[in-house]
């Protein structure tokens, strides 16, 4: 026994751990810095969602706001709120979560920052599937994209994509930077189809199908954000059911074998809701780029993580989507598509990622 193991009077020293809870057969690690800066960060989303709605041609305190919310407005308030604005706003609650935990999800699987659903070609194939639908008007796959609706199209789309990127990525396991690699090279196969479908359509069509590519929060309706909202909400009860075993994987494949867990199937069904995730949000908003890139690789920044912590990655989304959605509309000259300023800041950080990488 070495010196630094033993106290002055001759008693063992145990090593400090971290203080556990449990709840029933359910025992977790309380890890203080982590709770306290997922609370800040849904009391920043619930402020920043607040704000998006208060602001407007037709100010509000949010006083008005958050007394409309819980159902104490008054009529001409709880018309702008709820008929005009809350889609809206809720939409960039909804698909900035969606995004970021998805982001989180494969970064984690991948164990590499650059791993999201931008990277990876999944947008970009429910962009392919949603231009096609709005391009082409006679066949009978266009009929069936019109029957089932430009959002399921879209979904089915990033769904298949995600789905051909994993099974073109599997070698006896995943590979972090082979699923990558594939993923860059089917994006790029899913940019050309939609390329060739603008390049071949007709005018009007290609700006109703460009104005979606950007990735906008504009005219959003009910019908739309319920989809979405019940999709993400079903889909994050999956994902929580199973993180208590997808914790393991992150010491190895071997590591977690011994421990019991299954982790080919952990992480095929986390990659799974992690690619339906990023199709719901595409479905809702169109293709806004790098909040998944983003999202994760900052909250694991702020919760001093080794790997992206998915609560905090589906709050730093939502901040993230709806306070780009609120400078895109109010602090610039001209209103702009939520994808234009979400570009503008993760293009430099993706930027950053690639000079610490390098620098490694």
């Amino acid at each position: 026994m070495s010196g630094a193991d033993v106290k002055p009077n001759g008693a063992d020293v145990k090593p400090a751990l971290a203080p556990g809870v449990r709840l029933g057969q359910v025992s977790f690690v309380w890890r203080p810095w982590i709770a306290s800066v997922t609370f800040l960060l849904a009391a920043a989303t619930f402020l920043v969602f607040c704000v998006s709605i208060a602001v407007g041609d037709f100010p509000l305190g949010l006083s008005q706001v958050i007394a409309t919310i819980l159902g104490r407005g008054e009529q001409v308030d709880e018309f702008v709120i709820m008929d005009l604005r809350m889609p809206r706003a809720l939409a960039g609650l909804v698909v900035g979560i969606a995004l970021g935990v998805s982001g989180a999800i494969t970064q984690s699987i991948a164990r590499n920052p650059l791993a999201s659903p931008d990277i990876l070609g999944i947008t970009w194939g429910a962009s392919a599937v949603a231009v096609f639908g709005v391009t082409v008007s006679g066949g009978t796959a266009a009929a069936v994209v019109h029957s089932v609706g430009l959002s399921a199209a879209a979904l089915a789309g990033g769904l298949c994509t995600g789905l051909l990127v994993y099974f073109l990525a599997w070698r006896r396991g995943i590979d972090g930077f082979r699923l990558i690699l594939i993923g860059i090279s089917v994006s790029a196969v899913m940019e050309a189809i939609t390329t060739w479908l603008l390049a071949t359509a007709d005018i009007r069509d290609v700006a109703q199908a460009q104005a979606w590519l950007v990735g906008s929060l504009d005219n959003r309706s009910w019908d739309e954000v319920h989809v979405a909202l019940w999709g993400t909400l079903a889909l994050l009860v999956v994902v929580s059911c199973i993180a208590f075993q997808f914790k393991p994987l992150h010491l190895g494949d071997d590591v977690a074998a011994g421990l019991g867990v299954r982790y080919s199937a952990v992480r095929a069904v986390l990659l799974l809701c992690a690619v339906l995730l990023a199709g719901v949000a595409v479905s809702a908003a169109g293709p806004v780029p790098f909040v998944a890139l983003v999202a994760p690789q900052m909250a694991m920044r702020l919760a001093r993580c080794p790997t992206p912590p998915m609560v905090a990655s589906g709050m730093v989304g939502a901040v993230l989507l709806i306070g780009s959605d609120l400078v895109a509309r109010t602090a610039l000259p001209v209103s702009l598509p939520v994808g234009v300023v979400t570009a503008a800041i993760g293009g430099p950080f993706l930027v950053y990622l690639l000079v610490r990488a390098n620098r490694r």
